[in-house]
């Protein structure tokens, strides 16, 4: 039985719902997050370690393809910026390439005959690298105020995230696409 999940071609109208769904998720996750470290008197700290606004957008890539990933991890930070001032401004355009990054590979791998662990793990490598050497290029060649040292920092800082979405998102598209075929 061919399935919205599972099916290798989606429709228009499940691309754009599934954008829509991971960028309303990607802004409203991290505003939980941060409503539980202000109550807890963390502040945003629990927002650099859980990562949510990476956890919608991987899940959609591999469930919508990347175009529909893409286009809403471009836009989540962009949009969560306009409506909480979050990102910062300076980290805004580095967030919106990483989180482009991870929606486009993820999507890209959304059909390929490995595990879906594996189809995370390279989804999160490409999207910190791209990153990583988008925030060089700010850096060096335009001076921008993100240090190249930021790149390393967040890694270590995300690594409970980085686990979460190794764990979480493998285990939802599992489950979703079990529900799926039923």
């Amino acid at each position: 039985m061919t399935t919205a999940i599972s099916s290798k071609k989606l429709s228009v109208k499940t691309q754009t719902t599934g954008a829509l769904i991971a960028l309303v998720s990607a802004v409203a996750l991290p505003q939980l997050v941060h409503a539980v470290g202000t109550a807890s008197g963390m502040g945003t700290a629990l927002g650099e370690t859980f990562l949510p606004m990476h956890l919608p957008i991987i899940l959609m890539g591999l469930l919508a393809g990347p175009y529909s990933a893409g286009i809403a991890g471009l836009l989540s930070p962009l949009v969560s910026f306009a409506l909480t001032g979050m990102p910062s401004s300076v980290m805004l355009p580095f967030m919106m390439i990483e989180l482009c990054v991870y929606g486009i590979c993820a999507g890209l791998l959304r059909n390929a005959k490995i595990p879906a662990i594996v189809k995370v793990l390279i989804a999160q490598i490409a999207g910190r690298a791209v990153r990583a050497g988008a925030i060089a290029i700010g850096f060096y060649a335009f001076g921008t105020a993100v240090n190249p040292k930021v790149a390393l920092t967040s890694i270590t800082a995300g690594l409970f995230g980085i686990i979460l979405q190794l764990v979480i998102i493998p285990l939802a598209v599992y489950r979703l696409k079990e529900a799926d075929n039923e």
